[in-house]
């Protein structure tokens, strides 16, 4: 479809302003210093939130990163940066603190304080509070793809229509929640934990019910029993206990960005493979000094003789019905096929996220491989349906193409760099013609 030609055209549209459209924002800005006058890229983000904010429901007082704090937004990429964290330290005057403290994982709430500085620098290339409804092409007379429409809208209600080159969607992660299941006052995804345990009404729970086995399941629990110390907290999950990650020193490597060109080149065979050998550094695991908190508290308390944090393992939830302020919880010991019921105050189902799919946004604009996903290259620009001028990137949507680092801060800074370099590749051709 054709549109208002008097628009003006942005180099680049970034949907999205968490942490990977914050690296490549980091990469434009850096890049714009260094070109010549006329030269630099036009870039926007438009972002839902009306701040920025990265898993604030998740923000637990001394829960750490999982990741090395050289695994930031840019050190990967350009060591040297001044939007590194170790640039962020200083400005903040901890940085000898920090060396001292002899550890590479700082706290989330100080990674958070981190990622809300850059973005705070970063300021002049978002527009916040701005939910994208769809991504229009534009046609020229030959009916190729000659821009894209990018349109809005905004909290005052207001709608906005953003043209560009190129469109970088990184709609970031949603919770995941079991089939059936409907969230409620007393119903959560632990993505609203911290605020939700903060705002809590009333009297303490009597009971607490935790769904999930991986490390967000595990803190949950932990916070729960922590925070309400005469509440009973029950973690629900079908293993036998929980798991630990693997984060030895060969297996992270499938984080490092030459295996994301080992992954995307295999075929689906292997990278069936790979993702089952190396799913424990990341899905359904828990650090190991977790695990042992939890067992120690339920050890000491077997001591003390008042058991509140129960391991309701090899089991699953059958059933929910909320009932005003209860919530009564059906659960079956798959062993025994045994029933029974906890009556409880509070269920959070802490079972993880998942990448939202830029197919929401594209309609028929992206081209579709045989088994349904979108046909991304290795530089994470989908191919168009129609043939096209501009440049659809995707960030975080492409774990079955590129690995398991897809929505891991592991390769975001690389990542934002080779997308900012296929941008920037093509502007020439843009600018000759």
């Amino acid at each position: 479809m054709s549109h208002d030609s008097a628009l003006p055209v942005h180099d680049i549209v970034g949907i999205g302003f968490g942490p990977s459209n914050l690296a490549l924002g980091i990469a434009i800005e850096e890049r714009n210093r260094s070109a010549a006058p006329g030269d630099e890229l036009d870039a926007v983000f438009l972002e839902r939130q009306p701040r920025f904010g990265w898993h604030r429901g998740m923000l637990i007082d001394d829960a750490t990163m999982q990741v090395s704090f050289l695994k930031d937004l840019v050190t990967m990429r350009q060591p040297a940066s001044d939007f590194s964290f170790l640039a962020h330290l200083q400005a903040a005057g901890r940085l000898v603190d920090f060396i001292n403290h002899k550890t590479i994982f700082p706290t989330r709430i100080e990674f958070h304080g981190y990622l809300e500085w850059v973005a705070g620098r970063l300021d002049h290339l978002a527009v916040y509070d701005a939910r994208v409804e769809e991504v229009r092409p534009v046609l020229d007379g030959d009916g190729r793809i000659a821009a894209l429409d990018v349109v809005a809208h905004h909290g005052d209600g207001a709608t906005s229509v953003r043209r560009a080159r190129n469109v970088v969607i990184a709609l970031g992660l949603q919770p995941r929640i079991p089939s059936g299941a409907a969230l409620g006052e007393r119903v959560w995804h632990n993505s609203r934990l911290v605020p939700g345990v903060a705002g809590w009404s009333g009297a303490a729970p009597e009971r607490c019910v935790v769904v999930g086995a991986g490390q967000s399941a595990a803190e949950t629990a932990e916070y729960l029993h922590r925070s309400f110390p005469e509440s009973e907290v029950h973690a629900v999950f079908a293993r036998y206990g929980y798991s630990t990650s693997d984060d030895t020193s060969f297996a992270n490597r499938i984080f490092d960005p030459e295996a994301v060109d080992s992954y995307y080149v295999a075929s689906d065979e292997v990278k069936t493979m790979l993702r089952g050998y190396h799913g424990n550094t990341n899905y359904s695991v828990v650090d190991p000094d977790l695990i042992e908190e939890l067992y120690r508290r339920v050890y000491r308390e077997k001591i003390d003789g008042r058991q509140r944090l129960h391991m309701q393992n090899m089991t699953r939830v059958d059933e929910v019905r909320q009932d005003g302020d209860r919530v009564a919880v059906a659960v079956e010991h798959l062993p025994s096929g045994e029933r029974r019921r906890i009556d409880a105050d509070l269920l959070v189902y802490a079972t993880g996220y998942r990448p939202a799919s830029p197919d929401q946004l594209l309609g028929g604009l992206g081209e579709h491989t045989p088994d349904g996903g979108l046909a991304i290259g290795r530089d994470y620009r989908v191919a168009t349906a129609e043939p096209s001028d501009c440049g659809i990137y995707v960030q975080g949507a492409t774990e079955r193409t590129h690995g398991i680092s897809s929505t891991l801060l592991s390769n975001t800074a690389v990542r934002a760099g080779e997308i900012l370099g296929s941008i920037a590749s093509r502007v020439p051709a843009r600018a000759a013609a």
